[in-house]
Parts: C-alpha cells; sequence; structure tokens
C-alpha cells in the first residue's frame, strides 16, 4: 500500500471535545503502511483520532475538527452516560453501576511482539483501574488493542458486567459486512452484505468450539461492495477461545465495532487486589481489498499468531477415514510403509489406540483412560515409532484429552471431575456418553497437562499431536467452583486450558501440534498460538473444501490449513471426484492424506507420488508466501481461481478449478494479480493426468504485465467437469 494523507474514507477521523487545547496529546503508532492515532486529554479520556494509510507526524495538526460531527472515546463506559452501546460496565461492591474514569498517566513502551500505547484510567470515587493498550506488531500491519481492569478496594468485588476488548469507530458510508458461518461439514461459509441502520450481532455461546457457527473474524468495506484486491476495508479478528459477541453499530451519524467476551450468561468477580484481563482485538486496514487484509493477517499469524509459522509443515497420512476405530499395528505399520512410497513425511495414527478396561472400538467409550490398548498394540507406542523410523518418517498421535466418556476408568474414579451440577443428571455428547472436563479445577488442569506429557515423555520420538475437542459444554455447572462463581465458567474453563498449554509449550516447544475440534470448530486465533495448524474441516469432499478454505483464507494463512486428500466417493458427501482435483485442492494448504492406500489403484498411488514430489517444489510459496484470491467459488461461474507468490515475487503457484460445467459455457481469463509487471515468468504443469500431455500453458514464457492485465486462458484445460490446474510461475 501507498502512503496517502487522510485520503481515505476508512480513516477514523474524530473530534475530541476542544481538540487544540494544550492538554490533549496525540499518540501514533505506525507500520510501513498504515497509522493508529490516539488523542489524549490529561485528566479526561482518550479518543481515537484516526486509523488509516500511513501519516506523518507533521499530518497530526490537520486532523483536528476535520469530523467534528462524530465524538467517541476508547472505552465508552457505563453509569454516567448511559445511553448508547458501551465497552464498560460494572457493578460496584456497594451495588453502584457507574463508571467515571479520568487519563491518569500515558506510557510509550514496547515488549517481544512491538510498540505499546499503554493508558491508565481510574475511576473518580471508587479504588478501581482500567489500563487500555493498543499495540502494533513490529514487521506487520495489524494493530490490536484489549484491557487490564483492577479492583484496588481493600474489601468487596466488583462484578464485571460488559468488559468488551474494543470499541473502535468507523466511517458510516456505503459500508459492507464480510463474516463466516456454518456449521460441521460446512465450516466458514463467506457471507457480505450491506450494512444496514441498526445492529449486526456475530457471536457465539458454544462454550468450546466458537468456529462452527460463526467465525470471530471479518472485515467491514467503506466504499461500496468488497472487492479482492481494491478498495478500503477493516479487518479485526478477536484473539479468544471462548464466547465471544462483535456488535457493529451502524446510524446515519457513524458506524462502530464492540468486540470481546460474550458476558451472556458469564458474569465476572474480580477480587480485591486482582486485576482481569480482557483478550486482544486484533485489527488492520487495507486499501488493496480484502486481499490485503488477508495478507496482513497472514503474515501477522504466521509471526506471531501461531506456532512455529515460520517453519515447514510435514506431508502427512492421517489413518483416520482410512480405518477409522479398526486401528492395529499390522494396518498402521502398512500405512506407514505406503505413505513413505509416496514421499509422505510423517503417519499419524488418529482414534482407536487407547483403553485397557474399555477398549476404544467407537465413540461410546474410553475417553480419559490413556493407556495404550495392547489387544490392538502388543508392541505399544514404541513399536510404531520404531516402525515409523524404518521407514524413513516421523509419527503422530491423536488424543482428546479436555473429554471423557462416563464409560471410563476415569470417570468411575473421578465422577467430581465433570462439569455438571450436582442435582441434575449429566448430559452426554458424542456416543451417548461424551463429557467435558472441568478445567477450572487446577487438579483436572493436572491431569490434562500429563495426557501429553506422558505420552511424550514415554514416546520422546513422536513428532505431532493430534489434539481432538468433539463436545461443547453441556452442563453449565463446576463442582469446583463455589456457588457464586459459577457464572465465571465460561471464562475459566479457557483459562484453565491455556494454563496448560503453557505448560505443554514451555517443555516441549518443538512438537507439532493440529488444533481439532470434529473438524473445524476450533478455527481461531484465540487457540493457534499454541498450535502449528487446524484440521479444517471433517468434510474432505474436495469441491466442497474450494469454499470452506477459501473462507479461512481471508484470515488464516495456508500454512495454518490442514488440506487433505481422500477417497472417492467421498465419505462425507458421496461425490465421485477425479484424483488430480483432490490433490489440486489439497495442495493449497498444508498437504496431506485420510485414506487406506492400499485401497488406491495403481495409477491412484503413481499420481499421488508425482503430485507430493510437485508440492515439495511449491511448498515454501504455499504455506509461507502472498496469497491472492483470484476468481471466487461463491460468484456462482464456472471456475475458481487462487495463487500464492514470494516475498520476490520470484516464484508462485496458480490454482484453477472447474466448479460448475454447462456445454459451451464461458470461462473467464485468470488475471494473476499477484505478479510484477517487469518480469517473465515460465509457466509449468505441475500435476498432469498424464506426464507425456501437460496442458497447452506447459513451458510458457509470459510477461507479468500479460498475466495480470490480459491473463491465463484456462478454458481448453479446464473443459470438463472436476478438472484443475495447478501451475508452477519461475521468474526468468
Amino acid at each position: 500500500m501507498k502512503n496517502v494523507l487522510i485520503a481515505s474514507s476508512l480513516s477514523l477521523l474524530l473530534f475530541a471535545g476542544n481538540a487544540m487545547a494544550q492538554s490533549n496529546r496525540t499518540h501514533v503508532l505506525s507500520s510501513d503502511n498504515t497509522s493508529l492515532a490516539i488523542t489524549t486529554n490529561d485528566g479526561g479520556t482518550a479518543y481515537y483520532q484516526y486509523f488509516g494509510p500511513k501519516i506523518q507526524d507533521s499530518d497530526i495538526k490537520g486532523l483536528f475538527g476535520i469530523n467534528s460531527n462524530y465524538t467517541g472515546n476508547t472505552i465508552p463506559a457505563f453509569g454516567l452516560h448511559s445511553s448508547g452501546e458501551k465497552a464498560l460496565a460494572v457493578e460496584m461492591p456497594d451495588g453502584n453501576m457507574s463508571l467515571d474514569l479520568a487519563m491518569e498517566n500515558v506510557e510509550r513502551t514496547s515488549d517481544d511482539k512491538g510498540e505499546l500505547l499503554v493508558l491508565t484510567f481510574k475511576d473518580k470515587v471508587y479504588p478501581f483501574t482500567v489500563r487500555q493498550y493498543f499495540r502494533h506488531y513490529t514487521g506487520t500491519d495489524v494493530f490490536s488493542t484489549w484491557m487490564d481492569i483492577t479492583n484496588n478496594a481493600k474489601k468487596g468485588n466488583v462484578k464485571l458486567l460488559t468488559f468488551a476488548s474494543a470499541c473502535v469507530p468507523l466511517t458510516r458510508g456505503d459500508n459492507y459486512l464480510t463474516q463466516f458461518h456454518g456449521g460441521w461439514g460446512c465450516e466458514s461459509w463467506m457471507s457480505e452484505e450491506r450494512l444496514p441502520n441498526g445492529q449486526s450481532v456475530i457471536a457465539d455461546k458454544a462454550g468450546l468450539r466458537n468456529a462452527f457457527g460463526s467465525n470471530a473474524g471479518f472485515m467491514v468495506s467503506m466504499n461500496g461492495k468488497p472487492m479482492e484486491n481494491q478498495g478500503e476495508v477493516f479487518g479485526g479478528n478477536l484473539i479468544w477461545s471462548g464466547n465471544y459477541k462483535t456488535k457493529i453499530n451502524a446510524s446515519n451519524n457513524g458506524l462502530n465495532v464492540i468486540s470481546g467476551i460474550n458476558e451472556e450468561t458469564s458474569t465476572y468477580s474480580i477480587k480485591p487486589g486482582e486485576t482481569f484481563q480482557t483478550p486482544e482485538f486484533a485489527m488492520t486496514f487495507s486499501q488493496e481489498g480484502k486481499g490485503g487484509v488477508s495478507r496482513a493477517f497472514h503474515k501477522w499469524g504466521r509471526k506471531y499468531g501461531m506456532a512455529h509459522g515460520d517453519k515447514l509443515h510435514d506431508i502427512l497420512l492421517n489413518s483416520w477415514e482410512g480405518v477409522y476405530f479398526n486401528v492395529n499395528q499390522e494396518t498402521m505399520d502398512q500405512m506407514m510403509a505406503d505413505i513413505a512410497s509416496l514421499g509422505g513425511e510423517l503417519f499419524v495414527m488418529d482414534d482407536g489406540w487407547f483403553g485397557d478396561k474399555y477398549p476404544r472400538d467407537n465413540d461410546h467409550t474410553s475417553l480419559g483412560d490413556w493407556m495404550v490398548c495392547e489387544k490392538k498394540l502388543p508392541l505399544g507406542v514404541k513399536g510404531l515409532t520404531d516402525a515409523a523410523k524404518k521407514h524413513g518418517i516421523k509419527f503422530g498421535i491423536w488424543i482428546e484429552p479436555e473429554m471423557v466418556n462416563t464409560k471410563s476408568e476415569l470417570f468411575e474414579k473421578h465422577p467430581d471431575w465433570v462439569l455438571q451440577q450436582s442435582n441434575r443428571p449429566i448430559i452426554q455428547g458424542r456416543g451417548g456418553t461424551q463429557a467435558v472436563l472441568d478445567l477450572c479445577n487446577p487438579k483436572v488442569q493436572d491431569f490434562v497437562f500429563s495426557v501429553t506429557d506422558d505420552i511424550l515423555t514415554q514416546n520422546p520420538e513422536i513428532a505431532y499431536i493430534k489434539w481432538d475437542c468433539n463436545a461443547d459444554i453441556m452442563n453449565y455447572g463446576s463442582l469446583y467452583l463455589p456457588k457464586n462463581e459459577q457464572s465465571e465458567i465460561y471464562i475459566r474453563y479457557h483459562q484453565g486450558l491455556q494454563n496448560v498449554l503453557n505448560r505443554i509449550r514451555e517443555k516441549y516447544p518443538d512438537v507439532a501440534i493440529q488444533l481439532c475440534a470434529s473438524g473445524g470448530g476450533r478455527v481461531t486465533y484465540g487457540l493457534l498460538p499454541w498450535f502449528d495448524e487446524f484440521w479444517t474441516s471433517d468434510n474432505t469432499d474436495a469441491y466442497q473444501r474450494v469454499f470452506i478454505q477459501w473462507g479461512d483464507s481471508h484470515f488464516y494463512p495456508a500454512i495454518a490449513q490442514a488440506s487433505h486428500v481422500s477417497a472417492s466417493p467421498n465419505h462425507q458427501t458421496g461425490r465421485e471426484v477425479p484424483i488430480k482435483f483432490r490433490f489440486d485442492v489439497a495442495m493449497t494448504g498444508r498437504l496431506g492424506m485420510e485414506i487406506q492406500p492400499k485401497n488406491m489403484t495403481e495409477a491412484e498411488k503413481e499420481f499421488s507420488k508425482r503430485a507430493i514430489e510437485a508440492y515439495k517444489r511449491i511448498r515454501p510459496v504455499v504455506q509461507l508466501g502472498d496469497q491472492y484470491r483470484l476468481i471466487s467459488p461463491y460468484d456462482n461461474g464456472s471456475i475458481a481461481a487462487l495463487m500464492y507468490i514470494d516475498e520476490n515475487k520470484d516464484h508462485a503457484a496458480v490454482f484453477a478449478y472447474r466448479m460448475d460445467y454447462l456445454n459451451n459455457q464461458a470461462v473467464p481469463k485468470v488475471r494473476l494479480d499477484g505478479v510484477d509487471v517487469n518480469k517473465n515468468y515460465r509457466i509449468k504443469d505441475l500435476t498432469p493426468r498424464d506426464p507425456k500431455k501437460p496442458s497447452n500453458l506447459d513451458g510458457k514464457v509470459v510477461s507479468g504485465r500479460i498475466l495480470k492485465n490480459a491473463g491465463l486462458n484456462v478454458g481448453s484445460s479446464l473443459g470438463r467437469p472436476w478438472t484443475s490446474l495447478a501451475l508452477e510461475l519461475t521468474a526468468e
């Protein structure tokens, strides 16, 4: 993005009272492309002054007074001015429900993530402090904000009634909202619509898997229907793994976004001397459309938002769809040998390997009993890691440590460790017996940590953990928490989970861990800092995965998306799709396989070997490069297309898919927005069905200017249903 001064209609331009008063100061945090300006008033409050294209210090004076029809502060609090939407509302120990916050201090500092602006407010009557943080993440165009809320009283709890992380004003115009909804097997379905006056809400109340019904990431365009690579777009994402709520309030007079933990049924009490920290709200601004927001979040995600985002991820075979619960030593060895022969690097044994008194033969039993089922695996996990070493690959294993079956040895010993109400029956989930362990309880936290710790200590050769979560909070009750803290379960659970994950990562910093939750139920930056990737969806149908992965790509980088080649007909949809199409879709994320290789034909195995070899050529650019979405599957056209390119624009990968087919149907050219117009690129067909008959584009050398402005004619290569192209571009 070019540096543009105050020209953006998105820029947050607010008139802060007597803007030229001497006590007012404006503090600017800037990236290479973007600036966030906050104006503070000593003894008063703070205002968002600007968020938009980068400005210089000399431009600050020009901000004041040019948008005086809209005022608002960074922490709209309930009590004195009670109307309207608020970011913070409390009940003091004496029952008073008002706040009157005054600015006490402003500090500029930094940490290992970036530069910080810290504003300290104190209530004028009560011993109550709020520290508000604004951070710019070094090397990115992403900023964030959050609050520390402290009860300084010597006695009496302060109840938090509303405690949002952010209240960000935007410019009201022809705004569109881009958001992502769905459910099991159809996660992250994109929805775009013009914002009406009134309130639009994106919220979750599941308790654990907060990305099924909706995703916390959203975008707001400022000047008409959002486009991929042009136009002004704001992007925000709450970094929290539990219930959340984002309210977008629009009127003829303004537009603002309030985002934070969902306070419904979550009143939280701060004891004397304690501090409650809200999760960060991450945000960015783009003049390059939705794609600019995505690329900013991808870069930030790889550097700050996930574990090991700078390291290439292995190509793996997961056992689930290949054998389901029918795990045994011989079959695992066979699958390891097969994936090694195809060029894979890692084998992951999924569910079905554990249980002594109750062997894990189905989903009705055994969760919580994390001992090897010797009947299935007489040589234990050691036998499997030895087999992996023999085949020259790594080994990984599946666990679901937050859950328990009521038919298990663990539940028989510790029935009080389950979330429940003492006077009501336990509602049970998957298999009719699944319940959620009470991670509010430190003893349960110790147990959940020990599950991972014991497996990795006893089997240090394990390189990968698949961490699953197949239930939400069903029984809202904790036998550990006192009666007056029951309303804190939705929050305390996730604080407990973070404690466990911190301990795991401190002891095992290098193990790769996948975040799975019945598929994509936890596609969230609230947990990704401890995880290397997420299981995008239990739906492995390549056609539907184009849509799901397209939605996820708006905020989450390709390196984080586990995308697997599965059987045809597909186990979830019954759709029959050629193996080339399945591979070409899976290659746009972290490539893997979810299949029993011995059931594949020799032709499929031969193609798989070639495709895996081809993916290794483009893996660095797919997993670490910039993504450009070119033609959307949501446009109901004949094709979808996207590309990845490295920072120097020397190496690229382009993918195109036939999504609809009618005889003599028009197929649009694919314009490659990400290339350098001053370079020439040689095209290679990476995955031709017949290596002796590649696409007619193979071997062509084309200028970037032509590729961007005229585009690739892919019609002859995509002339039938379920056809696809995977191309490599190399600058010459």
